[in-house]
């Protein structure tokens, strides 16, 4: 499993989170939570964590390519949804490949 993090920041992370869930809900399987919530892609998950200055994004997936493409699905819609705070790409962390 191939995992990333990201941290997009923000004042408004628990409404983006609720945004993202609520867009992909007609399509893939999402789950709400009181600090954020939960992505399931065919291609990976993508975790969300709301914090008051922040809103961060785990990835995981497996294989590297469809992390690429997990995290390009989210990013994209994410900066659609925040283009009135003039983010320009996140800054993607790799973590060490997890078994």
């Amino acid at each position: 499993m191939f995992q990333s993090t990201a941290h997009f920041e923000t004042e408004h992370g628990k409404r983006y989170a609720t945004q993202l869930c609520r867009h992909f809900a007609h399509k893939i399987e999402t789950e709400e939570m009181e600090e954020g919530g939960e992505c399931r892609f065919s291609i990976g998950t993508a975790r969300l964590r709301a914090a008051p200055d922040r809103l961060t994004i785990e990835a995981s997936a497996p294989t590297a390519e469809e992390l690429v493409e997990l995290q390009s699905v989210v990013e994209s819609h994410l900066l659609r949804f925040a283009f009135r705070e003039g983010g320009g790409r996140l800054d993607w962390r790799r973590l060490d490949r997890v078994a």
